[in-house]
């Protein structure tokens, strides 16, 4: 083959010549791992189109998912924790609050918004993972209570959309005490006869799934969530037994009884806005 001639040097290209692939195009399901344009990931409501993994979305998506033509009205954007224990440990509790303010442009883990759904004025509150995990703190605590005293007083059906990792630590007792003001303001909002819809989603643990989140007139779930109060391995090394497959995923709590159905998030708005037709609109005094 005298006719044909390797190069030594071989094809050539100069570093500053090469094109990768810009940041930000791909998104890789943290489930099954393959790689989705970003456009059709975020197109999907952020899940997977290959798996159905629903990847934890922020309180201001569930308003645009939720609220009628993605109109709504923030409320109590003004409150932010304290640290009433002067809290440290590996860091100070303030430095760990000032870094998750910067991060997500938020004041805590919880926020609340009034619109319409299906036409019906609700209020919603969505907690928020990416601050502090979710946690519930006395802040916390307190813009749920203001949002439950705000549909109670606006006798608008209400929603709380829960995803935490329990009571927040840093805060002890305080956090604690959360977990028995909102359970007393719901008790009062009961009284309206409008509906609570508790949506529950992944993860939802701790003093959280221990009140107001378990506390619906509906409780549903997006698939393969985890919910319950303490974590598997803690389970697991009290009883020293394997625990069922898909212990603690909301498909194992709907088979129990704990929760009443599941829905994908595609599907969200068709059906809580078909229980608050169902349920609720005719005890809303206006809704305009």
């Amino acid at each position: 083959m005298s006719w044909y001639k390797r190069l030594s040097e071989g094809i050539r290209t100069k570093t500053e010549d090469k094109k990768s692939t810009p940041d930000g195009l791909w998104h890789k399901c943290e489930s099954c791992k393959i790689a989705i344009s970003t456009k059709d990931f975020l197109s999907n409501l952020q899940v997977c189109p290959e798996c159905g993994h629903h990847h934890k979305i922020d309180a201001e998506s569930y308003f645009k998912i939720l609220f009628d033509d993605q109109k709504f009205t923030k409320l109590f954007n003004n409150i932010s924790p304290a640290d009433p224990l002067n809290f440290q440990d590996t860091k100070k509790y303030k430095d760990r609050i000032e870094k998750a303010i910067a991060n997500t442009k938020l004041n805590e883990a919880a926020s609340a918004a009034i619109g319409k759904i299906s036409g019906v004025k609700t209020v919603i509150a969505a907690m928020d993972f990416r601050f502090i995990g979710g946690s519930m703190s006395s802040a916390v605590g307190e813009i749920l209570a203001r949002a439950i005293d705000k549909a109670t007083q606006e006798t608008t059906p209400l929603i709380i959309i829960s995803k935490s990792g329990g009571a927040r630590m840093m805060e002890a007792a305080f956090s604690l005490m959360q977990m028995a003001k909102t359970s007393a303001k719901l008790a009062i909002y009961q009284k309206t006869g409008l509906p609570y819809i508790s949506l529950l989603t992944n993860p939802t643990t701790g003093g959280v799934t221990a009140s107001f989140a378990m506390l619906g007139d509906f409780n549903i779930a997006e698939p393969k969530a985890l919910i319950g109060f303490a974590g598997p391995r803690v389970i697991k090394e009290t009883i020293g037994k394997d625990l069922p497959q898909g212990f603690q995923s909301s498909e194992f709590l709907k088979e129990h009884g704990f929760i009443d159905f599941i829905v994908h998030r595609s599907d969200l708005k068709q059906k809580i806005g078909n229980l608050i037709l169902l349920v609720g609109k005719k005890k809303v005094k206006s809704n305009t």
